[in-house]
């Protein structure tokens, strides 16, 4: 069975994009435009394709231009929205959307990066390891800007490196993750949590898994990243929206 059929996707798509003010003024980051459409619709797109067949959005910075923006569905998704009316972080937001979702997996996307990744072939790895979370990992040249994450040769998570503190080559967190249900509601309800700085790190040794990729990764939360985006997306894919 493909998992992904009874997967929900969330994407976290609540952030205001303040490093980004002197390029992107007038929205959210994740509605940012590259090639005439919101950097967000390519994250709908690759979930689209995987067959994912609903999608919560986690909103609050201008939720309601976001809603107005994508609407009930994208391509064959449907798509639900979660709004935080105060800033719950990356977990607080995630916890808050639980009512809305009604799988033992969730699949979780951060809102402002875009990796390469066969969701299928993950998605298998986190079922054969019977991992209670899984995160998605690239390499990059430079790991300082990130935080660097280290696996053993099982794939097991054995720690989080800040970032400032190595650079040089390294496997990041690619900003996609696998999780069991019964593992998010572990998360603190209605206060305010970061999975990257928490809980993640309080995972460790309760089966959080790294999963690696080589594909192409972008963040956009920066200018000089946000331009990166054109030359990455190509004019056609925006074309074909």
């Amino acid at each position: 069975m493909d998992s992904l059929a009874a997967t929900t996707a969330v994407i976290l798509a609540g952030g205001v994009g303040s490093r980004l003010r002197s390029v992107v003024s007038d929205r959210p980051k994740v509605l940012a435009s590259i090639h005439n459409r919101p950097f967000l619709a390519y994250l709908l797109d690759l979930l689209d394709a995987a067959g994912i067949g609903e999608v919560v959005l986690c909103t609050g910075y201008m939720a309601d231009l976001v809603e107005e923006t994508v609407g009930p569905a994208h391509g064959r998704m449907r798509v639900a929205y979660s709004r935080e009316l105060t800033p719950l972080g990356t977990a607080g937001a995630l916890r808050a959307a639980m009512p809305q979702i009604k799988t033992d997996s969730i699949l979780v996307m951060n809102g402002d990066s875009f990796c390469e990744v066969d969701l299928h072939a993950m998605a298998a790895a986190h079922q054969v390891r019977r991992a209670e979370a899984t995160m998605l990992l690239t390499e990059v040249a430079d790991t300082e800007r990130y935080g660097r994450v280290r696996i053993d040769d099982g794939g097991r998570l054995l720690s989080f490196e800040e970032k400032g503190a190595h650079g040089g080559p390294g496997w990041i967190n690619a900003g996609v993750y696998l999780l069991e249900r019964r593992l998010v509601e572990t998360i603190p309800e209605n206060r305010a949590v970061s999975l990257e700085k928490e809980i993640f790190p309080a995972w460790i040794g309760r089966g959080l898994y790294g999963h690696t990729t080589s594909g192409r990764f972008l963040d956009i939360g920066t200018p000089r990243s946000f331009n990166d985006a054109k030359v990455f997306f190509s004019p056609a894919e925006g074309a074909t929206a």
